[in-house]
C-alpha cells in the first residue's frame, strides 16, 4: 500500500466530489468565477491525480458575465450511472447581502474528457446540489435551501426532490429532510446507501476555520435522520496547530478493493514563525485544497481512521500505484493549438479576437480589454498558486502608445486584490515598466516617479515573480540573462480568503499574463513563454 501525503490536490481545488467508475476514480472541484468551469481530476490509486477535464467550456453551459468575485460555479457533484457521468453544479449570481441568487443545472457525458451536454435547469432554491441514484432506479436531487427572511437563519435545511430523467425535470413536492445540527450553516449534501441505511453527508460551520463535515443516517430516504454519535466526522476546529485546517465539505467513496475513503476540503495556513502579522490560525494564499482520509466502519457508522482530525499522511488503498505524467510543463512555449487545462480566465470564454495561439505562432497573443477590476471582459490568462515557494516568468513583446494600455505579469486573488508588474507608457519616458497594486480596492503605484524606462531597441521584456512563503518580489530583464529586482516587496497573505473583504472569499491566488487597453484600441501583447516552477 502506498503512503498518501495530503493534500492530494494542491492549490485552489475546493469542495471535492469523488466518483468511482470501475477501477478509475474522479474528483470534481469548484472553480467559482474562473472559466472553463469545474475541474475533474483522474486517478487509478487515490494518490496520483491528473487534471483530466474542464467540462463547462462553452457559453451555452456557463455564462458568468458580471458575476461577483467568488460567484459562479459552487460545489459541483459528480456521479456515474446509466452509462454516463452526471455533473450537477450551481451558478451563483449574488454573494453579498441577504440573498444568494443561484441556479442549479445538470450536464451529462459518457466520457469525462468528452463534450458535455448543454445544461438542464433544475432549480434556484439554494446551492450545493447533488444527485443520488437509488437502487430502485429513482433519482433524487438534494441541495441546501437559502432563507433570506429577516430574523431567520439563512441556511434553512436540506431539501430532497425526485428527478425524472426522461422528462429532464424535477417532479413531486420538495421536502426538507434535514435541518442540520446546532453547528448550523448546513450545506453540501451528498446521499449514499450502505447496509440498508441512507447516509446524508453535509458540511457545517461555514467554510473557514470552524468548518466540519456532519453525517447522519436513516432507513428512509426522507428521514428522519439521526446524527453520527461522535459527530463531526472530520474537522480541524479543535486543532489550531494541525497543518491541515478548514477540514470539511467532504465526499465518500468505496474502492474496487472494498476500502472506504473520504475526500475533503482543507486549507494550509502560512507558517506563523517569523511573521507577527499572522493570527493564530493564519492565512491560506493557496486557497482551499483537497485532502483524503481513510474510513472504517463501526456499528454501521463511518469513522476517520485515527480520529476526526485530518492527517498529513494516510495509508492508501490496496491498489498498485499508478503515476501520471505531469499535467503541466514548467515551461510552456505556447506551441500547442490549445492552452493547457491548468490555464484559466475569468467568467466567460475568450474567443480568438481576444486570445490567440495562431496570430503569432509560438506565442500567446492577448488583445487588450478591460481592467483587472472588471467583472466582464478581461484579457487575463492565469494558473493557480500551488506552492508556498515558486518562480513564475514570462517573456513579452508589447508596444503601448498610451497610459491606458498595459500588459504584464499579475498575481491575483480577485478584482479588489492583486498586483501587477507591467509594461505601459507615460508622457515623460515613453514605454515604461511599472508596478501596480490593488489592496482591498486601495490602488497604488509603488514605483510612481521611478518607473523603469525601456530602451527603444528592446523588443521583449522578461518579467519574473519570486514567491518565498510570506513575501514576493518582481524582477525584470531586457536580455533574459541580467535580472534586476524591483524595490517593492508584497505580502503573500494579502492574496488569501482570510485577508480580503466582502462576501466573496472562496478561491485562491493565481499568477498569469494580462493585457488591458481601456482606450478601446485593442492593442495586443505577445507572450513567448510562461514558466511556473514550484519548490516542494
Amino acid at each position: 500500500m502506498a503512503l498518501i501525503r495530503n493534500p492530494i490536490l494542491t492549490g485552489f481545488n475546493p469542495d471535492p466530489s469523488i466518483c468511482r467508475v470501475g477501477e478509475d476514480y474522479y474528483i470534481a472541484v469548484s472553480t467559482f468565477e474562473w472559466f472553463p468551469g469545474v475541474g475533474i481530476y483522474h486517478s487509478k490509486d487515490l494518490k496520483n491525480w491528473r487534471l483530466a477535464a474542464r467540462p463547462l467550456n462553452r457559453l451555452s453551459q456557463l455564462n458568468m458575465t458580471g458575476n461577483p468575485d467568488s460567484g459562479g460555479v459552487w460545489a459541483p457533484a459528480l456521479s456515474y450511472h446509466d452509462g454516463q457521468f452526471w455533473l450537477i453544479y450551481t451558478d451563483v449570481k449574488v454573494v453579498d447581502g441577504q440573498w444568494k441568487d443561484c441556479h442549479n443545472y445538470l450536464s451529462v457525458c459518457e466520457a469525462v474528457e468528452g463534450e458535455w451536454s448543454d445544461p438542464v435547469y433544475l432549480n434556484s432554491s439554494g446551492f450545493d446540489p447533488s444527485m443520488f441514484h437509488d437502487e430502485d432506479g429513482k433519482k433524487y436531487l438534494v441541495n441546501m435551501v437559502w432563507d433570506h427572511r429577516a430574523g431567520h437563519h439563512n441556511f434553512y435545511g436540506i431539501v430532497l426532490q425526485e428527478y425524472d430523467a426522461e422528462r429532464q425535470k424535477l417532479i413531486g413536492k420538495p421536502e426538507i429532510i434535514f435541518k442540520g445540527t446546532d453547528i448550523k450553516l448546513t450545506e453540501a449534501p451528498h446521499l449514499y446507501k450502505v447496509n440498508g441505511y441512507y447516509f446524508l453527508l453535509t458540511a457545517e460551520g461555514g467554510t473557514k476555520y470552524d468548518h466540519q463535515a456532519t453525517i447522519a443516517r436513516s432507513r428512509n430516504i426522507r428521514g428522519p435522520y439521526e446524527v453520527h454519535p461522535e459527530n463531526p466526522v472530520i474537522s480541524s476546529f479543535g486543532a489550531p496547530r494541525n497543518p491541515l485546517q478548514k477540514a470539511g465539505h467532504a465526499s465518500m467513496v468505496k474502492t474496487h478493493t472494498g476500502e472506504w475513503f473520504l475526500v475533503h476540503l482543507t486549507g494550509r495556513p502560512l507558517p506563523r514563525e517569523g511573521h507577527p502579522l499572522l493570527d493564530p490560525r493564519g492565512y491560506c494564499p493557496l486557497g482551499r485544497e483537497t485532502a483524503i482520509q481513510r474510513l472504517e466502519w463501526k456499528n454501521d457508522w463511518p469513522y476517520v481512521v485515527g480520529g476526526n482530525e485530518p492527517s498529513l499522511e494516510v495509508e492508501g488503498p490496496n491498489i498498485k500505484e499508478v503515476k501520471w505524467e505531469r499535467d503541466w510543463q514548467e515551461k510552456d512555449d505556447f506551441d500547442s493549438k490549445t492552452l493547457n487545462l491548468n490555464f484559466q480566465n475569468l467568467r466567460i470564454p475568450l474567443g480568438e479576437l481576444i486570445v490567440s495561439l495562431t496570430d503569432n505562432p509560438g506565442h500567446l497573443r492577448l488583445y487588450g480589454k478591460e481592467s483587472l477590476t472588471s467583472k466582464f471582459t478581461q484579457a487575463f490568462i492565469a494558473r493557480r498558486w500551488q506552492h508556498f515557494t515558486f518562480t513564475a516568468e514570462t517573456k513579452m513583446a508589447f508596444q503601448p502608445e498610451t497610459f491606458q494600455q498595459s500588459a504584464g505579469l499579475v498575481n491575483y486573488y480577485n478584482t479588489k486584490n492583486w498586483t501587477s508588474c507591467q509594461v505601459s507608457w507615460n508622457e515623460e519616458k515613453g514605454r515604461i515598466l511599472e508596478l501596480v497594486s490593488c489592496d482591498n480596492f486601495i490602488f497604488s503605484q509603488p514605483l510612481k516617479g521611478k518607473e523603469i524606462e525601456i530602451p527603444a531597441e528592446v523588443k521583449y521584456v522578461y518579467l519574473r515573480v519570486n514567491v518565498r512563503i510570506h513575501e514576493y518580489t518582481y524582477s525584470y530583464s531586457f536580455d533574459g540573462e541580467n535580472w534586476h529586482e524591483l524595490a517593492s516587496t508584497f505580502q503573500s497573505y494579502k492574496l488569501s480568503d482570510d485577508y480580503i473583504k466582502g462576501g466573496g472569499f472562496f478561491t485562491g491566488a493565481f499568477v498569469g499574463m494580462q493585457c488591458q487597453d481601456t482606450s478601446g484600441q485593442n492593442q495586443f501583447a505577445d507572450f513567448d513563454y510562461f514558466i511556473y516552477k514550484g519548490e516542494s
